[in-house]
């Protein structure tokens, strides 16, 4: 299951990570975003262990949503040793967001 990212639990979860951290921005209200969802739920299954998923309501947490300038949702972002590393705007076929993550942990 992916993780809830908060803005009190972002910097001990995403940028301490040892691992690589793929970041799902979104809202209940944002359509795409609810297509999205469940794709970030089976990577979240599939790269458990290998990397970190996490969820980050934008509505609840405008501190990290602004931090890292996320404007449009679902904006999902790539992080590598604390650094985005590759982003994604828009919902896209689970494939593109697997290859994306799949780079990471090389």
């Amino acid at each position: 299951m992916a993780l809830e990212l908060t803005d009190a639990n972002f910097e001990e979860l995403v940028l301490k990570s040892d691992k690589p951290v793929l970041v799902d921005f979104w809202a209940e209200w944002c359509g795409p975003c609810r297509m999205v969802g469940p794709v970030v739920e089976e990577l979240a299954k599939e790269y458990e262990g290998k990397a970190v998923v996490g969820k980050v309501n934008v509505d609840n947490n405008p501190g990290i949503s602004m931090q890292f300038g996320i404007r449009n949702i679902p904006a999902l972002l790539f992080f590598k040793n604390g650094e985005i590393v590759d982003k994604q705007i828009g919902a896209v076929p689970k494939s593109v967001l697997a290859e994306k993550l799949t780079k990471q942990l090389a």
